[in-house]
């Protein structure tokens, strides 16, 4: 497919716009109504038949703190200042962040919330306080990531983050999309669907003027004076990038993200001389919870070692699984603690004992070694200690009610959800940068089709997605309609 038009090859445009919006998705939304506001001409093309992407796939928690709290966090008495919140997200991301696109976040994500709300978004004032994915409670704030866990315990002060749409549960993104998209077509902006954009028209100077999309069956060539804004996701979708750039999980994995995240903006956007980072790096799930209970375990390797500390977030642990030296992995539990984990349906009880030697001897385990983890174990949590992987006391007690159970949890039966952190490299403000890290003019990107504040599994937190594509896809559409006319 071609992706690169020639501008002075084209004889005359279809249409004509300001800011090109590809892709209705949270951050095309985002990017459309900053546009619109700004006074620009919008035209915004969506391959679906309506608006929402993954995000409306989501629960939509959005990972939102600094400036002393956002209002949701403030009204139900936490404080969480720039400083702290910045240290969570470098302790999460390390070497793999961007250090201007976190210093943004942090100093811009309370407005952020405002802004949502101001839009119409419902937020309810109530906190959950408990371990779980998606509080159920019609709550709008909880811990949704690694805050009380170490490292990052270590960091920084924990504090609630995840900002969930009232009344949500797991369809926040259907609350948080249907008003955005509402509020797009309240906007003036020219939504056209079941449009396509795929190529980028640029001129012999280098700069982005416009897209040649696929509408009724045929190529349509559309101007954009001021710039190009992509937002078309990632490429979990795309077997033959998948397979290009996360061969070690593109055959256990369950692709999760919407049908149309296949990568077109990425390539649109290399094509061009955009340069494309992380691509290697993508969030994978392995739910040990809920039930909450199930953190009293501990994980071990196919050699009978713990390899985590266990009360972190599901993509840390998916993130440990995938890197031990095969695709298993087990839960060793007591009777006290022991229930069927809810999102891995398909954990299978291997050994049962009433002694940790007895279940070891039915496992496949290496002999001795099971004993020796749980038998270390419960010495050390009996003193209240994890000197190994510093598991949260809140967490911590011996094994003492047996049966006992072993649980394996084998990646090529899990299937574990996994949706791609790679795109595009972008200034903070949503320009794309060629490999020299230099602008290329009038094209900007968001969302996945961006390398945006999540880099990988194991710094990850529900809300990372949502938060920084909408986030970043406010700024994109605010820098495309400041950018100089073509004319």
């Amino acid at each position: 497919m071609q992706r690169r038009y020639r501008f002075e090859d084209i004889p005359v445009f279809d249409h004509h716009t300001d800011v090109l919006v590809a892709g209705l998705g949270g951050a095309g939304a985002c990017a459309t109504l900053e546009a619109r506001a700004a006074g620009a001409e919008v035209m915004v093309l969506e391959w679906s038949a309506g608006g929402g992407g993954s995000t409306m796939m989501s629960a939509c928690e959005m990972y939102l703190g600094g400036s002393g709290g956002t209002a949701l966090q403030r009204d139900l008495g936490f404080e969480d200042s720039t400083e702290n919140f910045l240290n969570y997200l470098k302790t999460a991301f390390g070497p793999y962040a961007d250090p201007a696109r976190m210093t943004a976040y942090a100093e811009g994500a309370a407005e952020h919330f405002d802004w949502m709300e101001a839009q119409g978004v419902p937020y309810k004032r109530g906190f959950y306080p408990h371990r779980e994915v998606v509080a159920e409670t019609g709550d709008s704030l909880q811990y949704t990531g690694n805050e009380k866990a170490w490292p990052f315990n270590d960091a920084s002060e924990p504090v609630p983050r995840g900002h969930l749409p009232a009344d949500s549960g797991h369809s926040g993104g259907v609350t948080l999309m249907t008003q955005l998209l509402s509020n797009v077509a309240a906007s003036g902006a020219d939504v056209r669907c079941d449009a396509r954009a795929t190529g980028l028209i640029q001129d012999d100077s280098g700069r982005i003027r416009g897209v040649v999309a696929r509408i009724d069956n045929r190529n349509v060539t559309i101007e954009a004076r001021r710039g190009v804004v992509l937002c078309q996701g990632g490429f979990i979708m795309n077997e033959q990038m998948s397979a290009q750039h996360i061969p070690y999980l593109n055959s256990i994995c369950t692709r999760h993200g919407n049908p149309n995240d296949r990568g077109d903006g990425i390539l649109m956007g290399t094509a061009v001389g955009g340069h494309a980072i992380n691509m290697g790096e993508a969030f994978l799930c392995v739910a040990n919870y809920p039930p909450r209970q199930l953190t009293y375990g501990i994980f071990v390797n196919d050699k009978g070692q713990r390899f985590i500390n266990e009360d972190v977030y599901i993509a840390r642990l998916g993130h440990y699984a995938a890197v031990q030296q095969s695709n298993k992995v087990y839960m060793f539990i007591d009777n006290e603690n022991f229930a069927r984990p809810a999102y891995a349906q398909a954990a299978e009880v291997v050994a049962v004992g009433e002694t940790v030697e007895e279940v070891e001897r039915d496992s496949p385990l290496p002999e001795g070694s099971l004993v020796a983890t749980v038998n270390y174990y419960n010495a050390m949590a009996a003193k209240g200690e994890d000197p190994l992987f510093h598991k949260s006391a809140d967490w911590l007690q011996p094994f003492g009610q047996p049966p006992y159970a072993l649980m394996l949890f084998d990646l090529e039966a899990l299937k574990p959800p996994v949706f791609t952190l790679g795109g595009l490299d972008t200034l903070p403000s949503g320009e794309v940068l060629n490999s020299d890290r230099e602008p290329i003019p009038g094209l900007f990107a968001a969302g996945r089709t961006a390398a945006g504040i999540p880099r990988n599994a194991q710094g990850y937190a529900s809300g990372m997605s949502v938060g920084d594509a909408t986030f970043f896809g406010r700024r994109a559409g605010c820098s495309a309609a400041a950018a100089a006319d073509n004319h």
